[in-house]
């Protein structure tokens, strides 16, 4: 069946006493506590921050109040994760649980799972991580081999994890496994999710440095790991079309598409009184991409709002948005040596660190090219 790709972005410019809020909170934060967090944004992992956006009321702002929440607008938190992504704020800490597992949770969790975990996570106290990839299968996630087996008083699991995000640091993982014989046929069923405590006997946790020598990937290993009955997330068996509706959040954030603004803010600030037209041209460029990924991407958080799974959309969104954010590094690279311009520590630290990063903006929440696969599957093209 051919979709159509429906696109309608929110209005933002409604909230702009809760975006002077934000913003005089991060450079009152900065102040204070400095910004040597700050190099690597939406991945740089602060507790101490996280902790300080839950006292505000701006991590799981749109979930109930019994669970902590704010019972905001979807549209209010984008603004909210917008400035704190332009500004380039250390969020991971809790970035995952407010992104998609606390959504998830309270989509298809159970009363008990939300009580125990959700207020955790909205007091930036409880931190989660993705279990989702594993070696050799790419981003395909229907090849996921971890098993998960049913005993009589719970589940045991065996398997491996791959670029698990900080799984060193926080507390739980919502875990991908096969729960059913493969099927080659129907080879999305018989698949299921599971909160594994980190700290779990029988599970490992073993580093993956990256180029800049940073410790942010993990490998994690699953043997004999047990969880409880109560650590089912949604049904036996449903986990591929939980996952999947899961991977909407991940994709259309504004962080598919901010992950490196704060290096291009600093880039025009150091622009400023160059007279040069291959400058204006490629500003020009990058602030017309960034205006019309914003668009797209608040379309994404208002049809989440009002209850239509924009799956398609979503990969769109990340698809356009991780190419450009790889293109950002050139760019400053280029205009940086074709300018007489000074720069300071801090904007070489950035650059540096968006150079040596940006492979990595294609692959983290699903390849291009499997994103590519699943907009023309959605329009009827293959």
């Amino acid at each position: 069946m051919q979709a159509s790709i429906n696109i309608r972005p929110g209005d933002l410019s409604q909230y702009a006493d809760l975006r002077a809020e934000v913003r005089s909170f991060l450079a009152d934060y900065a102040r204070q506590h400095g910004k040597h967090d700050w190099i690597a944004s939406w991945m740089g992992h602060s507790p101490q921050f996280s902790k300080a956006l839950g006292e505000r009321g701006w991590i799981g702002m749109t979930w109930p109040k019994k669970y902590g929440g704010a019972e905001r607008t979807f549209l209010e938190r984008y603004v909210v994760m917008e400035e704190l992504l332009a500004s380039g704020a250390p969020v991971a800490a809790h970035w995952i649980g407010d992104r998609q597992s606390g959504p998830l949770l309270l989509n298809v969790g159970t009363e008990a799972q939300r009580q125990k975990y959700l207020p955790g996570i909205t007091r930036g106290e409880t931190f989660f991580s993705i279990g989702m990839s594993e070696p050799g299968s790419g981003s395909d996630l229907a090849a996921a081999r971890t098993k998960a087996e049913k005993t009589s008083d719970g589940w045991v699991i065996n398997g491996q994890k791959i670029w698990t995000s900080n799984a060193h640091n926080n507390h739980y993982a919502i875990v991908f496994c096969r729960t059913s014989p493969l099927n080659e046929k129907k080879r999305h069923e018989g698949f299921s999710q599971f909160i594994v405590d980190l700290k779990s006997e029988g599970l490992e946790t073993r580093p993956i440095e990256n180029i800049a020598g940073e410790h942010h990937f993990n490998e994690v290993f699953f043997k004999d790991v047990v969880v409880a009955d109560d650590c089912l997330v949604g049904e036996a068996g449903n986990g591929w079309n939980q996952v999947t509706s899961e991977l909407a959040f991940e994709r259309s954030g504004p962080e598919r598409f901010l992950s490196n603004y704060a290096l291009t803010a600093k880039l025009t600030d150091a622009m400023q009184g160059v007279d040069s037209d291959l400058a204006r041209q490629e500003i020009g460029r990058m602030a017309a991409h960034y205006w019309t990924l914003r668009k797209m991407s608040s379309g994404v958080a208002k049809a989440i709002s009002e209850g239509d799974p924009p799956n398609l959309e979503a990969a769109l969104v990340k698809d356009l948005g991780t190419i450009f954010e790889q293109e950002i590094a050139d760019t400053t690279r280029k205009l940086v040596h074709s300018s007489d311009i000074r720069s300071d520590e801090f904007f070489d630290l950035m650059q540096s660190y968006t150079v040596m990063h940006a492979p990595s903006f294609t692959l983290r929440g699903g390849t291009n090219e499997v994103l590519r696969g699943i907009i023309a599957r959605g329009m009827g093209l293959r």
